[in-house]
């Protein structure tokens, strides 16, 4: 395995600083986003909402293509680099801000957001992937390797909303938005210069194919490179049309449910099938836990902004800023679960993994009654403790539902589908995305601001919604955990 470092190769560490800083541009513009488009270009809440939902699920969707690509034809160390440089590309666009809120900087600003969505399709599946390539199949570390480069993710989201979102609202959207720029630059560097350490991981599966030309033109290398930056276009488009966005995830949802339906039906042997109910299942629950959950970029956002005291130990803190809470209280309380669930299991208690579904949908739920049930009386300011309690039922939520459920589709699919159904549970994570504008923008109104008012009883709403989904989700579960069919995965080698 060559040179190692705290007993895994040092590549990984590679890996882990790329993904850190990524994950900082990312989630540091990210915080700003709601606020730019709010304050900046004066968009009503609705409208923002719209926008940031769009934005979002094309975010999540872009890695299929990104993914296909790179396996296909440039591996993933090409992929990476190449994902790292349209990125920053794409922070630096954004940088470019300017006084003018007229139409050419909103079309320069959506052109920004077209670039990231296009080179995170690229890194975000590819740099994921080089990480399981540097351990063999059956090496005990890749499950701790996969634990360190997901503290690398939360390192990056906790830093991210805290420089990014100070800068950008106290010293002006430039700096926010370069700041993310600066990071994935960083992160870029980091990774032409210590390419060595991936010893030979992640290149194109057919070098002398990729180099051929095209139509005696271009290489296949370059004409991938070429048809992707085109795609800009594509997205540039979609973020200003969030309706089309919509329908094209409905589509997609619909023909991957029937397919689904389709699979099970029509060519599977009964435990097969069962698998396939039992992921169709999660599947349906998943959209729902995140639409609710990413109230957090969006109308959480802007209700922090307006309607609670921020002042903590007499320092008045940014709204942007408290989207590092999420990642950091990660940090602090995914080991405790982790270790939590092991003590359970020890014991036989755990709870099977559509229970922590119901749990995850409830406590997400508890978070909006936690937060309504603070608010106090009309005219006054909520007490920012309960926004932190907000995000800790949302926090403990995410680490029930995340960390298990694209095990969950690697264990239900038959071998063949395994790669299908990873992509699957991403597209229902970018119909989450798109819900979520869809609810924050049912907070808002058209003519501005939303009020305290309707937020609160948006909130109050799909608080006592979740709650009953969840309960509803853990009543199902033992029926669910019996199609999963679990205790024939050792004999299989699962």
């Amino acid at each position: 395995m060559g040179k190692t470092w705290l007993g895994h190769p040092r590549g990984l560490f590679l890996l882990f600083f790329v993904e850190m800083w990524e994950r900082f541009s990312f989630y540091g513009m990210r915080a700003l986003l709601i606020f730019y488009l709010t304050q900046h270009f004066l968009f009503s809440d609705r409208d923002a909402s719209y926008a940031y939902g769009a934005y979002m699920s094309l975010i999540y969707i872009s890695p299929l293509m990104g993914g296909y690509l790179a396996d296909r034809y440039l591996g993933q160390r090409k992929a990476v680099l190449f994902g790292g440089v349209v990125i920053a590309i794409g922070h630096i666009v954004l940088g470019m801000e300017s006084d003018d809120a007229g139409a050419m900087g909103l079309g320069l600003f959506w052109l920004g957001l077209a670039t990231v969505i296009t080179g995170t399709g690229f890194l975000k599946s590819s740099v994921s992937a080089l990480v399981g390539q540097l351990y063999p199949r059956d090496d005990m570390r890749r499950d701790p390797a996969y634990t360190i480069f997901y503290m690398g993710i939360n390192v990056g989201a906790t830093m991210g909303p805290i420089i990014c979102g100070y800068l950008g609202q106290t010293w002006g959207w430039h700096w926010g938005f370069g700041a993310a720029s600066v990071g994935m630059i960083a992160g870029v560097i980091g990774f032409m210069l210590c390419k060595p350490l991936l010893q030979g991981r992640g290149e194109p599966r057919d070098p002398e194919r990729l180099k051929e030309r095209v139509g005696g033109v271009v290489s296949r290398e370059w004409l991938v490179y070429l048809s992707s930056l085109a795609s800009i276009g594509l997205c540039w488009f979609l973020i200003q049309n969030h309706v089309i966005v919509g329908w094209m995830l409905a589509a997609a949802s619909a023909a991957v449910v029937l397919y689904i339906l389709w699979e099970a039906f029509g060519r599977m042997e009964r435990i097969g099938r069962d698998r396939m109910l039992a992921a169709l299942f999660l599947l349906v629950v998943n959209p729902i836990f995140w639409g609710l959950y990413e109230q957090t970029g969006s109308s959480l956002s802007l209700f922090t902004d307006r309607y609670t005291d921020r002042t903590i130990w007499g320092f008045n803190v940014p709204a942007s800023m408290f989207q590092s809470v999420n990642a950091a209280y990660i940090l602090m309380f995914g080991p405790v679960l982790a270790g939590l669930w092991i003590w359970l299991a020890k014991r036989g208690w755990e709870p099977s993994t559509p229970a922590k579904f119901g749990i995850a949908l409830a406590l997400v739920g508890a978070g909006f009654l936690i937060l309504v049930a603070g608010t106090g009386a009309p005219g006054t300011l909520t007490p920012v403790l309960f926004i932190f309690l907000l995000y800790l039922c949302h926090t403990l939520g995410e680490l029930c539902l995340s960390p298990v459920g694209l095990s969950a589709m690697s264990k239900l699919a038959p071998s063949r589908m395994i790669g299908l159904m990873m992509g699957i549970w991403f597209l229902a994570m970018a119909l989450g995305e798109y819900a979520a504008g869809l609810i924050a923008a049912a907070t808002g109104g058209e003519g501005g601001a939303a009020s305290r008012g309707d937020v609160l009883a948006v909130y109050g709403t799909i608080g006592w919604w979740s709650v009953g989904a969840g309960l509803a989700v853990m009543a199902l579960a033992p029926l669910v955990k019996r199609l999963m069919h679990a205790d024939r995965f050792a004999e299989e080698g699962e």
